[in-house]
């Protein structure tokens, strides 16, 4: 007996050229898989398209797709703190991120916030279709030659961020104030999202400062993406 399964995406791209070939090779999976004659199909419908990280974010909220196809690279925001963005929303879509770029770093800074898959741009008529299966099947899709720069990432930076925290006794209060800041917050924005008062973010601030051993934001910022504590917006 065939059974249809309507999966609803979202497109995050602000390239419309490219949103527009995204389109065609849905429509092409859902059409084959249906002509194939296999026990499930799936029908994949966009219901929206974004070209900002706010509207990302919005249109998520709104529509609740199953299925986010996400850049990383965005003329208004950026796929990190989209990413984080988007993780924190009660309905947790599955977060697919289709990037030009390869670079260890992009993929492993994606999978750290939240991707439940990652795709070079130039590997998608031939890994996209089975990316999209992976990550609606519940797991995570990598290639193998990203899965090996993930994974040299990740074992070079959880021994040295582990390491480097152990030493510096962050609070959990305190590592969020400095995610914060990391991301260009003012104090009044801190305070908003940790809601707590501005007095307490200084405090914490303060001590913050101390424990790195800076003096200004700045230095700060500096001090934390270096040592690895964040990753940057």
């Amino acid at each position: 007996m065939l059974s249809s399964a309507q999966v609803p995406v979202l497109l995050v791209d602000d390239d419309s050229k490219f949103r527009q070939g995204l389109q065609t090779l849905l429509q092409f999976y859902s059409s084959h898989r249906a002509a194939s004659g296999t026990s499930e199909t799936r029908t994949f419908t966009v219901v929206a398209e974004a070209t900002s990280s706010e509207q990302a974010v919005q249109l998520a909220t709104e529509q609740h797709p199953s299925l986010i196809l996400l850049d990383m690279e965005l003329a208004h925001g950026d796929g990190i703190s989209t990413l984080t963005e988007l993780s924190k929303l009660e309905h947790r879509s599955k977060i697919l991120v289709v990037s030009g770029h390869q670079e260890e770093e992009w993929v492993f800074r994606a999978m750290q916030a939240g991707a439940n898959g990652y795709v070079v741009k130039d590997e998608l008529a031939t890994e996209l279709f089975s990316a999209i299966t992976t990550v609606l099947n519940d797991q995570i899709y990598l290639s193998p030659a990203l899965a090996t720069r993930f994974f040299q990432m990740f074992w070079f930076y959880s021994g040295k961020v582990l390491e480097n925290k152990a030493k510096l006794h962050l609070t959990d209060r305190e590592q969020e104030v400095l995610y914060w800041l990391v991301q260009g917050a003012s104090n009044d924005e801190i305070a908003s999202r940790l809601y707590i008062s501005i007095a307490t973010v200084k405090a914490h601030l303060t001590a913050i400062f101390h424990k790195l051993e800076v003096t200004s934001r700045t230095q700060a910022i500096i001090r934390a993406l270096k040592m690895g504590l964040v990753s940057g917006g």
